[in-house]
């Protein structure tokens, strides 16, 4: 099932600075960079424990992965067609994809160094990586585990005038072998795919590992067998991984999407990876064969695809990883005894209820929601959006057990959230096949908004309840990513959400809600009036300021808008993990912005906005950052935070991050990210992540469940509450 919604109005053009200069803008794909090398950075931070920081070199090598499948194949496509950006100052595509070689070939010199000291750091710790040729007295037992559990999955591919040079997948690690026939004395070129299906690393002694490459090298004369094997060497090829979906025209979108799948597995090649020790002829082949410029060719020295590691980081070694965190069980749903769960509707009835993962419980919390919601015979429907959940999902066992119990169970599938794709047609279809109602998604948008729906019969009446978050329903990444989320029975909030759901399954054109702020239909306008409003209130002498707690600010009128608040006297604070575009410390621009982000323990994921509006503060939370394709290509949905207490609790963790001296960096005039204890000279004492679970756990421990009064008219379902 599919619906149609009409797209918003053109985004309006920013202007030009104050000062008459360019309009300062921060290229997106280099910022993008930028924030990779601050994950790196913390892989090479000795403060982190060490298994810590060889799981930063394994997600920054995955984040690079997928920045060359999406951002550079993108690019590259732009260049190929001699596309214009539309950005302010954006230069042509082939000026950037130029820049961003530079720069991630500087970030692969530092990825190897950091890696080569781990590396030293891990043997001292008593964890050795070692080459095979430094453990001659394994190598015979090493052959017998090639030859029982290695050699029966290998595939040798030669490359001659009857074999073509062959497919090579995307980001799999092959050997390219060179070798010689002593019979014709003529040299031949051959393909070996390391099976991705085995372990990495072998382990041949206790905490003592050879890489599995290494040892199908020293055996390939069972594979060639007569032939002599000159000199081998590793590769790794990148392909363009960017769904090209063409919905409007799709009689069946997952059927299209399916199609998509497999075509994504033949892209083009956007990057190769090769040993450095290559020489230039076998890389000529290769970049051939593959079909790569040479200038996209990265030689890397050591072991190719650190994404590896994460064997290495799952280690059980405690002593060289974080104390082990329990997120706590939020006050108003601890459970009255231990044999006895929370009843939380009736925490909801007596009020909102903020939940902050992973510091507190998202299996208690929403995780709990849903799964009494599924079980209790009073809740008539459930419904829900899925954009990413966790490959076992509690959350959705709850809605098939809740469709087979009868209840009318609704779920948004986003079947075009990218790279979980398949997992979510694996999901979709078994919610079908248990009789809920699965809606794929609307045509040229992706649904990201994380909402939930729960109708309930009280009485004589019905009640709805809901969950607005900023993150996914995932199990999984709720114990890594910071998010927030409302649980609430406020009329106007169960009817906004009710609406929107009309909107996602149905042909609802509705673009005005009571409390919700959804995009596309609203939520750029908004943004730029409440941006405005601070403005006017700076101007007319008023106080007035912005915080705003993103995971990216792209949106060239977003960051027009803030310039010239803060050209009107607004204080500006922005906390932006990842990818920002707006530039900081231009004279006369924006030279008093303060943009800072913060990267350690945990992912920074939760959306929050922040206005002083004169002393009468608004604070909202929600799916949305500030980027083009969320304002104007999906469906994002932001909530109003209205329980006094709850706005409390945000406001301190904004502060928390804005004094952060430990994990933060500033944004700079020169368009460079700097440590703030570097910037201040000595080391940093006030660590976000360590701050904010003190005073979750003092929380708890002082918490005296107060009172509260139920909402008046909760049990309305009147479409006008």
């Amino acid at each position: 099932m599919t619906a149609i919604i009409r797209r918003p109005a053109a985004r309006p053009a920013p202007p030009k600075g104050e000062t008459g200069s360019a309009f300062p803008y921060i290229n997106r794909e280099l910022s993008s960079l930028e924030f990779n090398h601050r994950v790196l950075h913390e892989a090479r931070d000795e403060r982190n424990p060490l298994l810590e920081r060889v799981k930063f070199l394994a997600i920054f090598a995955s984040n690079m992965d997928e920045f060359f499948q999406i951002r550079v194949s993108g690019l590259m496509e732009q260049a190929e067609a001699h596309a214009v950006s539309s950005s302010p100052g954006e230069k042509p595509a082939a000026e950037q994809l130029a820049d961003i070689r530079t720069r991630f070939r500087s970030l692969l010199d530092e990825q190897c160094k950091v890696f080569e000291r781990v590396c030293q750091e891990l043997g001292a710790a008593g964890i050795d990586i070692v080459d095979y040729a430094d453990v001659p007295d394994h190598h015979a037992a090493l052959r017998q585990r090639f030859i029982d559990e290695i050699y029966p999955v290998l595939t040798p591919l030669a490359v001659d005038p009857g074999h073509p040079f062959p497919y090579i997948s995307t980001l799999s690690l092959s050997i390219a072998i060179r070798m010689e026939d002593p019979d014709e004395r003529e040299e031949r070129f051959a393909r070996v795919k390391v099976p991705p299906v085995l372990t990495r690393f072998l382990q041949i002694e206790q905490n003592k590992f050879v890489l599995l490459e290494q040892v199908i090298a020293a055996n390939l004369d069972m594979l060639f067998s007569g032939m002599t094997i000159l000199e081998t060497h590793l590769f790794r090829v990148t392909r363009d991984a960017d769904l090209e979906l063409q919905e409007d025209e799709a009689d069946d979108l997952m059927l299209a999407l399916e199609e998509e799948l497999r075509r994504r597995r033949f892209g083009d090649a956007v990057r190769l990876e090769v040993d450095k020790a290559m020489p230039a002829s076998m890389r000529q082949v290769l970049e051939k064969g593959v079909g790569v410029d040479p200038a996209d060719c990265y030689e890397i020295p050591g072991m190719l695809d650190h994404t590896g590691l994460w064997q290495i980081a799952a280690l059980d070694r405690p002593d060289l990883k974080l104390p082990p965190y329990s997120p706590v069980v939020p006050a108003r749903l601890v459970p009255p005894d231990e044999d006895e769960p929370a009843d939380v509707f009736a925490a909801i009835r007596n009020g909102d209820i903020l939940v902050h993962h992973p510091y507190e419980s998202f299996a208690a919390s929403t995780q709990r929601f849903i799964s009494q919601a599924a079980s209790d015979p009073d809740v008539l429907s459930i419904k829900m959006t899925l954009y990413r959940t966790s490959g076992d999902s509690p959350i959705v066992r709850d809605l098939i057990a809740a469709a087979e119990r009868g209840k009318q169970v609704v779920v948004l599938v986003e079947i075009k959230a990218r790279f979980d794709e398949e997992a979510n047609i694996v999901w979709a279809r078994k919610l079908e096949q248990a009789g809920a109602h699965v809606v794929y998604g609307l045509v040229g948008l992706k649904t990201h908004s994380k909402t939930s729906l729960v109708v309930r019969r009280e009485g004589s009446t019905l009640r709805r309840y809901v969950h607005i978050g900023t993150g996914n329903y995932n199990s999984g990444t709720a114990r890594l990513y910071t998010d927030f989320g409302l649980l609430s029975c406020r009329p106007e909030l169960g009817a906004d959400v009710s609406d929107l759901f009309n909107v996602l399954t149905g042909l609802s054109r509705q673009r005005d809600f009571r409390r919700l702020i959804v995009a596309p239909m609203n939520l750029r306008n908004w943004i730029l009036e409440m941006i405005q409003r601070e403005t006017d209130h700076a101007r007319a002498g008023r106080p007035a300021r912005i915080v705003l707690k993103l995971n990216s600010l792209v949106d060239p009128a977003c960051v027009a808008g803030l310039y010239e608040a803060w050209q009107a006297g607004v204080q500006v604070d922005l906390i932006i993990r990842g990818i920002c575009s707006l530039w900081p410390g231009i004279p006369g621009v924006s030279e008093g912005i303060r943009v800072r982000s913060i990267v350690g323990q945990y992912l920074e994921h939760s959306r929050v906005f922040s206005f002083a509006n004169d002393g009468q503060p608004e604070l909202f939370i929600g799916s949305a950052d500030l980027m083009e394709r969320n304002l104007d290509r999906r469906v994002e949905a932001l909530v109003p935070i209205e329980d006094p207490d709850a706005r409390a609790r945000i406001d301190a963790v904004l502060e928390v991050m804005l004094a952060d001296d430990r994990r933060s960096w500033q944004l700079g005039a020169d368009g460079k990210y700097h440590r703030t204890e570097d910037l201040d000279g000595v080391p940093g004492t006030i660590d976000t992540f360590e701050t904010l679970k003190k005073q979750i756990v003092e929380m708890a421990a002082a918490a005296v469940v107060a009172p509260h009064r139920p909402h008046a008219g909760v049990g309305s379902l009147d479409p006008r509450a």
